[in-house]
């Protein structure tokens, strides 16, 4: 079989993050910027004392999941929850995170 380019369309290229973003969209994941902003700033949205004990894993849905490496911060993230879910609206934008859920998981 032989290589054929496709016929032109006369569509101007997309750029990546637009791709990203559609794709992201399909899987229930927020836009690819407001994700990165959760994990690149995490240590800023909880502090870096619960950071060096909790990292977020996922993000679909609305629904942050965070792992941490004892249950102890489990809870405390549990609690942190509604805060949380607040600062991430200030940095990254309104309803990106809509709550958060904890899971132990020894690093």
């Amino acid at each position: 079989m032989t290589w054929r380019p496709l016929p032109d369309d006369g569509a101007e290229p997309k750029p990546l993050r637009d791709s990203l973003d559609g794709f992201a969209r399909k899987l229930g994941a927020p836009q690819a910027g407001a994700l990165a902003m959760v994990f690149a700033r995490w240590d800023e949205i909880v502090g870096p004392g619960v950071a060096a004990h909790a990292r977020p894993i996922s993000l679909v849905q609305g629904a942050l999941l965070v792992a941490v490496d004892q249950p102890v911060w489990a809870t405390q993230l549990r609690y942190l929850g509604p805060r949380v879910v607040e600062r991430i609206g200030e940095i990254a934008g309104a309803g990106v995170v809509e709550r958060v859920e904890v899971k132990v998981e020894a690093r």
